[in-house]
């Protein structure tokens, strides 16, 4: 993904910040300059009380604590150096100091009180909004035992262009994860847009392929709506999408958009579920032209595992740059691990992500997993 370029206006604001911050302690080494040369008859008292004052508006609790702290230190020495002690002039400073201090770290304190309850309300309503988009995964589905699982890559996210969904259909247990190529409000548009339309056709179209072109359709009515695209981000804002179905029988259908295989595993044997006839992600449809999506069904007996994931996954990379082997991951975990316990798999994965990362997620990632256990396997 790409980051967004700074606007001039941002860059504009961004420099007044800079000297906003820089200005208390600019005038405290001037009204130390001016003290300590010929002009000390000047009275600088007024421009050393300011400093506080400056220092609560722009700088944050520490900074206004450090200006504080330099005003009433160049107070003292001036009126060392000065031979001021005794004077009215001195105490009134200090004590102007001292009231302007008190002001501004009260006000410094509402501030940051006022922020935090702002933002602990976006928080509720990202947590709110996440549970609109990606709905918690059941633990089990039918015969199947599932689990999701969604990891920002920045700190504090709760939704972004990652999607996942998994529903209970006369069909069987159909699924759906995807990637959104794209960042920011955009992406959670075409996410919900995506998700939308499969909660919707996975319980009404009879084939896979319908299912993945009524998502197809959505993403291209969203991409109509003035305003809610421009066109450099449409271009780069396609989904990879790939669809799933667990009917009744031992086997698994997918139907996949450009998006990364599915890992399987069968006892000690890992499968990637590679694609026969690779198909573009949705929006790219006119680069397959003649080449209609259709299902590619897999063997997926008692006692195996399928693993869905977005690129964040296989794509993060640790300090020397290697990318995070995914399919080994999943094997050692597998042979660790008993049918039956989705959540904990899941958790194991994420651990090795973590460690192999060194707890640096450079993109954000999701993993579904679905788990078809033998009778009398399930811990």
């Amino acid at each position: 993904m790409r980051s967004a370029s700074r606007p001039g206006g941002s860059a504009h604001t961004w420099g007044l910040l800079m000297v906003g911050q820089c200005l208390p302690f600019v005038i405290a080494l001037l009204v130390l300059a001016i003290e300590f040369s010929p002009a000390h008859f000047l009275y600088t008292g007024p421009l050393l009380t300011a400093t506080p004052a400056l220092a609560a508006v722009t700088l944050g609790l520490r900074g206004t604590l450090a200006s504080i702290g330099l005003a009433v230190a160049i107070s003292v020495a001036t009126a060392t150096y000065n031979d001021a002690w005794g004077t009215q002039q001195v105490y009134t400073n200090l004590l102007a100091i001292f009231l302007v201090s008190v002001a501004g770290i009260t006000s410094n304190s509402a501030v940051r009180t006022r922020r935090e309850n702002e933002l602990d309300q976006v928080r509720r309503i990202a947590t709110a909004a996440q549970e609109v988009v990606l709905r918690p995964v059941p633990e089990r589905l039918g015969p199947l035992r599932t689990a999701g699982m969604y990891l920002a890559a920045e700190q504090g996210a709760q939704i972004g262009g990652d999607l996942y969904e998994i529903l209970q259909t006369r069909y069987g247990v159909r699924m759906i994860v995807g990637d959104v190529r794209g960042k920011g409000l955009q992406a959670v548009r075409a996410a919900a847009a995506v998700l939308g339309a499969f909660r919707e056709a996975a319980q009404y179209e009879d084939d896979l392929a319908d299912v993945m072109n009524r998502c197809t359709a959505a993403l291209r009515r969203e991409t109509a709506v003035p305003g809610a695209f421009d066109q450099v981000a449409l271009l780069e804002g396609f989904v990879t999408a790939l669809v799933a179905q667990v009917p009744d029988g031992p086997v698994v259908e997918v139907v996949n958009r450009g998006h990364p295989p599915p890992l399987m595993t069968h006892g000690d044997t890992l499968h990637v579920l590679t694609p026969a006839d690779p198909l573009p992600p949705l929006w790219l449809e006119d680069f397959a032209a003649g080449h209609p999506a259709t299902a590619e069904s897999h063997p997926f007996a008692p006692g195996d595992r399928l693993l869905l994931y977005t690129d964040g996954v296989i794509e993060a990379r640790d300090p020397n740059d290697a990318f995070f082997p995914l399919p080994e991951a999943m094997r050692e975990t597998a042979a660790e691990l008993p049918c039956g316990l989705p959540k904990d798999f899941l958790e194991h994965l994420h651990e090795a992500l973590l460690g192999h990362t060194r707890g640096h997620l450079a993109d954000d990632a999701a993993m579904l997993l679905v788990e078809r256990c033998e009778e009398g396997q399930e811990p």
